[in-house]
């Protein structure tokens, strides 16, 4: 129901499950019973509040997966993850994605709109809007905090949806000429091959690093992605990276990984960390898709109805699935 006359009704057409919804699956981070769930959606507008005047009613909109304002300080600088109206899908009170329809409040600030409707998307294409939403946006903004540009050579760890993203966002869009994949599953390394990664590393911790020396001429990378949040995986990024280099974290760290800033002072090293203002990257990555040069819907390797969400989670859980796709 509309609450605000910026808001929007958005009927969802596709959503899915994010890798950090299974920390909740699996007890790792408490929540209410009877929460909603779900910050992904790609769906058709239903209703509008009588401000809102940039989207209307039958449009195809993708969403980012946090929203703001889109008028203060901190949208207009491209940070709406830090405004002060800012709101997350499917946390506190806010709508759910994994469901049939949401509110969505300052509905011109943040729905972009993908022309030509329903009609002009098949399956595919609506998971490459989907993907927008988040994990594309988010690989993509891990490789810009590494400082990825055009012929570098970067490693990415972590093999899931954002890390499969991020090598997609390296290569495609920041132009990289090598990107190194840590991944020790064939179906995601079928993924990263065809996001354009160069290399395979299919080993972890040490031998993770050796084989990382022995392909980087014993330097390092001077750009690491960071895409999984663990204490092994931060420890491999800085293992990795090249002194004088830089890493772009975007791996939500729900294991909490200290960093001892002596040896980061001592190698001259650059650390950035950022959950992504996924608004700043929406209308390029977009525009990317409906011009048909960016395809990044390879990462949902399984599409099931919304009312079997729960194998969803379990298949996510088990590793079975890199990321599950939600038909309502």
């Amino acid at each position: 129901m509309i609450q605000a006359d910026t808001d929007a009704i958005v009927r969802v057409v596709r959503s899915c499950v994010c890798g950090s919804d299974l920390w909740s699956y699996r007890d790792t981070f408490k929540r209410e019973p009877g929460s909603r769930y779900g910050h992904e959606f790609v769906g058709v507008v239903e209703a509008v509040g009588s401000a809102v005047t940039k989207v209307k009613i039958g449009d195809l909109v993708v969403a980012p997966f946090s929203y703001g304002c889109g008028t203060c300080w901190w949208c207009e600088q491209g940070l709406p993850t830090s405004c002060p109206n800012r709101g997350t899908w499917g946390s506190g009170s806010e709508d759910g994605a994994q469901g049939e329809a949401l509110r969505t409040p300052y509905a011109d600030a943040n729905l972009v709109v993908a022309p030509g409707g329903t009609a002009a998307y098949d399956d595919a294409r609506l998971l490459d809007l989907l993907a927008c939403s988040d994990v594309m946006a988010t690989g993509l903004h891990g490789a810009v905090m590494a400082g990825v540009s055009e012929g570098s050579t970067a490693v990415v760890v972590g093999d899931g949806a954002v890390g499969l993203c991020a090598v997609l966002g390296a290569v495609a869009i920041r132009k990289a000429h090598r990107v190194i994949l840590l991944s020790r599953n064939p179906a995601r390394q079928k993924v990263g091959h065809r996001f354009g990664a160069t290399d395979i590393v299919t080993v972890r911790g040490q031998e993770a690093k050796e084989a990382v020396l022995d392909l980087t001429d014993g330097h390092g990378a001077a750009h690491v992605i960071e895409a999984v949040g663990t204490a092994d995986s931060w420890q491999t990024a800085l293992d990795v990276v090249s002194d004088g280099g830089q890493i772009g974290a975007v791996g939500v760290p729900h294991t909490a990984p200290t960093l001892v800033t002596k040896p980061l002072l001592g190698r001259n090293l650059g650390v950035r960390l950022g959950l992504c203002p996924v608004r700043h990257y929406l209308d390029d990555l977009v525009g990317r898709v409906v011009a048909g040069t960016l395809a990044p819907g390879a990462v949902f390797d399984v599409t099931l109805p919304l009312e079997k969400t729960p194998e969803a989670y379990a298949l996510m859980d088990r590793r079975e699935a890199i990321k599950v796709a939600l038909v309502p």
